[in-house]
């Protein structure tokens, strides 16, 4: 696919929408200026109802947004509609026709365009090897397995060479499992022909694998932008480190700070943390630790009761009691490990990288 790159840049973008019960205008986007670079895959992750779908929407074309402006490279789009525009989307539920064969779905978009078959049976016998599918071109929609008419989605969408390719939760329907393995082969497919991707999901896991860039959104706003390491290790939210993995939440009191380091007390015990917030000595604190950042031991910084064992395979899940506190922990490879039974005494032992103060 021998064609220019191009990015998205949304600049002070709004939609208003009206409340069907209360008659009230509200923001499912509120005023949202973001540059995608070409070539990235990037991941609007956040609950339903946050306005990461009607943004893929008003980048397609689908919708149009009622404030600002959206560009496909250098080109503003607001006034074109989607087939005018660079653009090809995958879908939830894959929009696959069904009275046509693999073949003829994907080379749908490309008989509108009305290129010579010789080109056609080219262009779809190519994208059907690159998603695994070659062999099955004259297979029917409902001989297929929902991995495969995946498959065929994407490819259909791929092979009209889309300058950005958008995924709407693509891989909802599917079983764990295959949602894991389908998620590997997009990005193989998008790092190989290097297609900017703006991908849409509620699952935390898809946006990890997938991103380059992991945009959270909240209530049509955006809450944190970022790749998924500063996203999990530094969210600048309690909501965005509640909403990326398990986290706990402990109070603490910070005693003082030295340089990089935060000295604080946390149910009586000292302890010196990461400081990546403009914490202030005297300050009431929220700590921020990520479950396998704690360790349990028969001696420690920090005592604690254990509430819950699990075992769950490749790891022990705990949650514990601290001076009245919650805390969840993920102890992984527990098989040459002591394993804790609700009831015991234990203590905590903390990496200092993966706790923080919000």
């Amino acid at each position: 696919m021998e064609k220019q790159k191009k990015g998205v840049r949304l600049d002070h973008i709004g939609k208003i929408y009206t409340d069907p019960k209360t008659k009230k205008e509200f923001y499912a986007v509120g005023d949202m200026s973001l540059t995608i670079e070409a070539g990235s895959f990037v991941t609007l992750l956040g609950p339903s109802g946050c306005g990461k779908t009607t943004i893929l929407r008003m980048i397609a074309g689908f919708e149009s947004p009622d404030e600002g402006e959206i560009f496909l490279g250098e080109e503003p789009v607001n006034n074109l509609t989607p087939n005018k525009r660079d653009t090809a989307m995958v879908f939830q539920s894959y929009a696959l026709l069904p009275h046509y064969n693999v073949f003829d779905n994907v080379a749908y978009g490309l008989k509108l365009r009305k290129l010579p078959a010789d080109e056609i049976r080219e262009k779809v016998l190519n994208i059907l090897k690159l998603v695994e599918m070659e062999g099955m071109e004259s297979r029917m929609t409902n001989q297929l397995s929902g991995g495969q008419q995946q498959r065929v989605a994407l490819a259909r969408a791929l092979v009209i060479e889309p300058a950005v390719l958008l995924f709407d939760e693509p891989l909802s329907n599917l079983d764990a499992k295959l949602r894991i393995t389908m998620r590997t082969e997009i990005r193989r497919i998008q790092q190989k022909i290097g297609i900017t991707a703006i991908y849409v999901t509620h699952d935390q896991s898809e946006a990890m694998s997938l991103s380059d860039q992991i945009i959270i959104m909240s209530k049509g706003k955006m809450e944190q932008v970022g790749t998924p390491q500063e996203i999990y290790y530094h969210p600048k939210t309690k909501f965005v480190a509640d909403f990326i993995g398990e986290a706990n939440f402990l109070h603490a009191d910070v005693e003082a700070l030295e340089g990089e380091l935060a000295r604080i007390r946390v149910a009586g015990t000292f302890l010196s943390v990461n400081n990546y917030a403009q914490a202030k000595a005297g300050d009431q604190a929220e700590l921020v630790i990520r479950p396998e950042a704690i360790s349990l031991a028969d001696t420690g910084i920090l005592e604690a009761e254990v509430m819950l064992s699990t075992f769950m395979g490749n790891y022990q899940y705990y949650h514990v009691n601290i001076g009245g506190m919650t805390a969840q922990i993920t102890d992984y490879n527990p098989v040459n490990r002591r394993i804790y039974k609700v009831g015991e005494k234990t203590y905590l032992n903390f990496d200092t990288h993966g706790v923080y103060i919000l």
